[in-house]
């Protein structure tokens, strides 16, 4: 490192994830005086349970240890981590430094994973707990942009190419249900989350049931008093020194789907960007391109799809690493950990952040939807006009085929001419359509061809959507800012 290892300076990398993208909440959770502050407060609650159940452990110890949570001397944790190569007990020597009367009963029976574990799924839990009213929000902004263009008539398109319409509205319910089911997940992983708690070097307790003297009951009553302290409603029973590390994969995958419903989307606001259909937010100021003045990139959208494939790939370190932890425990897990867990919530985090931000500004542009529409409409409304053909007493094969080179026709005008789609034109000069000549506005509204969207759309978010955001609409009136 250059002079004074300063880590913080310009002179030195910086993750942008932290500096330029995740949110300041997010960001303190993965952050050392919160990791920190969490072991020295897991270090408390073992003091004071042990206390409780007859260790000679004084009131004087556990004020001075509570008196000294925050009082973290970084610099010499890491002198000490330098000196012991190991970053527990360079925090044991550090808490015991400001708490000399309890500085020997800090991490009395524990091990490492005590405080490491058991740390890392209190920062799982409320990373979580950050990221749910997030995505709340941003499924609340999207259900409101489908119910106000539940019945907009647009182009579908299967292939990207253009196939029977569909609603404005009813294609951003197919977003809103993959979020739906992201919010399901991650509520129920996080619901899932168990602590390690007390269990020793190698999960067997071993060295708690030597401080009780053989006493089971009590070496359990320590295990629940500490999870209960930390506020989870159940503990792993069966551990080898570390949590089993499935655990990481369910939390990633999760946050990995989540990253592919975004990726969807945000690709789809791309595509309709480049249709002019439908743009995100675009500021007063906002410069879309240094050479090309008059570009309007969707920048937002572009940074969650390079993000959202960041997050998709990191489920793969915890797969990794729960295949290769032996026996009880091996520590090629540790720096592994420290980097995939942290980037996982900081990119899921900052892509939701910039998903509502687009929620909230997205712009439609119906007259562009409505060319467009009548640009393919004719070639989708031939089966109508047969029908009606026939109604008028015609022939069903004789219209086909009067359809079907008049058809070919209007596609020569679009494909070699580069004209527009005259196949009404066409048909509206044919005396032998003359019979359903009155009935072509109606054949052709686009609105008769959208099937039942607008009923989809509101059934959807009446009966799916609006039950699954009760419980966030204390948080729904947040709104979103970009950190650049």
């Amino acid at each position: 490192m250059a002079a004074g290892d300063d880590r913080g300076s310009p002179d030195s990398y910086r993750s942008p994830l932290a500096s330029r993208y995740a949110s300041p909440e997010m960001c303190f959770v993965f952050s050392d005086r919160c990791k920190f502050r969490t072991w020295r407060q897991l270090w408390l609650w073992l003091a004071e349970a042990e206390q409780t159940l007859g260790l000679p452990i004084t009131d004087e110890q556990i004020q001075e240890m509570k008196s000294n949570l925050d009082n973290i001397d970084f610099k010499m944790a890491a002198e000490e981590e330098k000196r012991l190569r190991h970053d527990v007990m360079a925090h044991v020597h550090t808490f015991g430094h400001c708490c000399p009367k309890a500085a020997g009963i800090i991490h009395l029976g524990a091990t490492s994973c005590y405080v490491g574990d058991n740390t890392d799924l209190i920062i799982l839990r409320n990373a979580l707990d950050l990221l749910l009213p997030k995505l709340a929000r941003v499924i609340s902004r999207l259900a409101d942009f489908a119910k106000e263009r539940a019945s907009l008539p647009t182009l579908g398109f299967t292939h990207f190419q253009p196939a029977q319409l569909t609603t404005v509205g009813k294609r951003c319910c197919l977003w809103i249900q993959d979020l739906c089911m992201d919010l399901q997940n991650l509520k129920r992983v996080r619901d899932d989350l168990r602590f390690r708690g007390v269990k020793g070097t190698t999960g067997t307790q071993a060295s708690f049931l030597q401080l009780f003297e053989g006493d089971d009951h009590k070496v359990e009553q320590l295990d629940k008093m500490v999870t209960d302290k930390a506020g989870f409603k159940r503990a792993f029973i069966i551990t080898g020194q570390t949590y089993t590390r499935k655990v990481d994969i369910e939390v990633l995958s999760v946050l990995a789907s989540l990253g592919a419903s975004v990726h969807k989307i945000c690709t789809d606001i791309r595509l309709l960007a480049n249709l002019k259909e439908m743009e995100e937010p675009f500021e007063k100021q906002q410069i879309g391109s240094s050479a090309m003045p008059y570009k309007r990139n969707p920048m937002r959208s572009e940074r969650c799809c390079s993000l959202a494939r960041h997050l998709m790939t990191l489920v793969m370190d915890p797969l990794q690493t729960a295949s290769v932890q032996w026996f009880e425990r091996t520590l090629d897990d540790s720096a592994n950990r420290r980097i995939c867990l942290a980037e996982a919530f900081l990119t899921a985090d900052t892509i939701l952040n910039t998903l509502q931000n687009i929620s909230e500004g997205l712009v439609v542009y119906p007259k562009v939807i409505e060319r467009r529409i009548r640009q393919e409409l004719p070639f989708m409304a031939t089966e109508n006009i047969i029908m009606a053909m026939v109604k008028a007493g015609g022939s069903r094969q004789d219209c086909h085929e009067k359809i079907r080179v008049l058809s070919q026709q209007a596609a020569s005008v679009v494909k070699q001419e580069g004209g527009d789609n005259d196949l009404i034109e066409r048909i509206q000069a044919d005396a032998y359509f003359s019979p359903i000549h009155s009935q072509l506005d109606r054949l052709l509204d686009p609105s008769s061809f959208t099937g039942r969207a607008s009923q989809q759309v509101q059934r959807f978010l009446e009966e799916e959507v609006y039950p699954l955001l009760k419980p966030y609409e204390s948080v729904m009136k947040v709104k979103a800012e970009l950190c650049l």
